[in-house]
């Protein structure tokens, strides 16, 4: 081989990685969590054609963001959809069944997004709630979704124990891929129940529903403003964290009116939220990527472009999750969160001081009480925060000191 080959061919292969990572980050960011997005969708209210519009317009808004804000700033900014937020909808399902109301809950989550883009100080102020507190709210939200495997195994036996095999196999083995084996074990066994009606569902075709939104305060107040704190302490700061990791500091406003615009703009068609990603940008922020810092961002464009062709299949995905029995639907979504319950509990209880106050918002929020016509999420975090209020005032007892 001669010298110009062997530097074409390093030149392809040196382009290759950052590609491939990149799609393997769309398909696994999508796959993982597709079913957690209808499944929240459709319990706020959306039908089946509203849901898989959802999901067109977040893959859309996400693939176009993964694009433009990479290119123009070479750095590997990736965006997603909040997995915990659609989780959060799943819980709020008590809360009302008017998706116009839940669309007017996404689009003022949107705008408080942007206002902290514009107006570092509320950011501050939502970053400031207590760790403790923000992770005991995001467990109790996940915790009843993290049972449905076990619920699955009890109802649906023979169509849930293969998943749950295939994914602890593939969890031990190559975890990445362990969540996206599942949903295709699950859509296997879908398919052997429900047979092959699913794939001609009127919904199986890809468009966009308008949603007119509806502003309705206790919604905006149990599903709108919880939505943002989740979106906010547990996706964007964390965003900028693994950014800031692997030495990338993008501009904080930038990147916050940008997701805050595309969930005012996707809320309509009914989208909950875009942000910054976490769990992706950790793969395509890292060496992984690219051993060059400063070729990854040719990942978070690829994973883009990943996100425009898998919009195409909202409606498929859409219509497979309405053919499913729907313990098993979440039952695949439980597992997908797993890790994200770990890391809430954890955040909850590291500070001894105020883990009765943890277990106290983590209780009310698990239990999907609803009060007034707030849901759990909220109620979650004013109970918590009397209890850091009034235990706050007292002094930790040391050890060793008498009574």
């Amino acid at each position: 081989m001669s010298e110009k080959q062997y530097s074409i061919s390093m030149g392809a292969t040196d382009a290759l990685q950052p590609i491939t990572t990149g799609i393997v980050a769309a398909i696994t960011g999508f796959a993982s969590s597709f079913v957690l997005v209808i499944a929240g969708l459709r319990a706020v209210g959306a039908s089946e054609a509203q849901a898989s519009s959802g999901l067109l317009a977040l893959c859309l808004l996400v693939g176009v963001a993964c694009i433009a804000l990479p290119w123009y700033f070479r750095m590997p900014v990736s965006f997603a959809w909040s997995t915990p937020g659609a989780a959060l909808l799943v819980a709020a399902g008590t809360t009302t069944d008017n998706f116009g109301a839940a669309v007017g809950a996404f689009l003022v989550c949107g705008v408080l997004i942007v206002l902290c883009g514009l107006w570092p100080f509320l950011g501050r102020v939502i970053t400031s709630i207590p760790k403790p507190l923000a992770g005991a709210m995001l467990a109790g939200i996940l915790f009843p979704i993290c049972l449905a495997p076990i619920q699955a195994a009890i109802e649906q036996p023979l169509l849930a124990i293969p998943v749950l095999v295939v994914w602890l196999v593939l969890y031990r083995l190559a975890p990445r891929w362990a969540v996206p084996a599942a949903m295709v074990v699950a859509a296997i066994g879908i398919g052997s129940t429900a047979g092959l009606s699913w794939l001609s569902a009127p919904t199986s075709a890809p468009s966009l529903v308008f949603v007119a939104p509806v502003f309705e305060p206790l919604v905006i107040v149990s599903v709108g403003l919880p939505l943002f704190v989740v979106t906010m302490a547990g996706q964007n700061v964390p965003g900028f964290a693994v950014l800031s990791t692997f030495g990338f500091r993008p501009p904080p406003r930038s990147v916050l009116v940008w997701s805050g615009n595309g969930t005012m703009v996707g809320s309509v068609f009914g989208a909950h939220n875009m942000n910054l990603a976490a769990i992706t940008a950790a793969l395509m922020a890292s060496p992984d990527a690219h051993q060059d810092a400063s070729k990854r961002w040719i990942a978070t464009v690829a994973s883009g472009f990943g996100y425009l062709v898998l919009g195409l299949g909202a409606g498929l995905a859409t219509a497979l999750v309405a053919a499913s029995p729907p313990i098993l639907i979440i039952a695949v979504a439980g597992l997908a969160l797993l890790g994200a319950l770990v890391t809430s509990v954890t955040n909850a209880l590291e500070e001894p001081e105020h883990r009765i106050s943890a277990i106290a918002t983590f209780l009310v929020t698990a239990s999907g009480v609803t009060l007034i016509g707030i849901g759990a999420a909220f109620w979650g975090l004013v109970v918590g925060g009397v209890f850091i209020l009034w235990l706050g005032w007292r002094r930790p007892r040391v050890p060793g000191r008498q009574s």
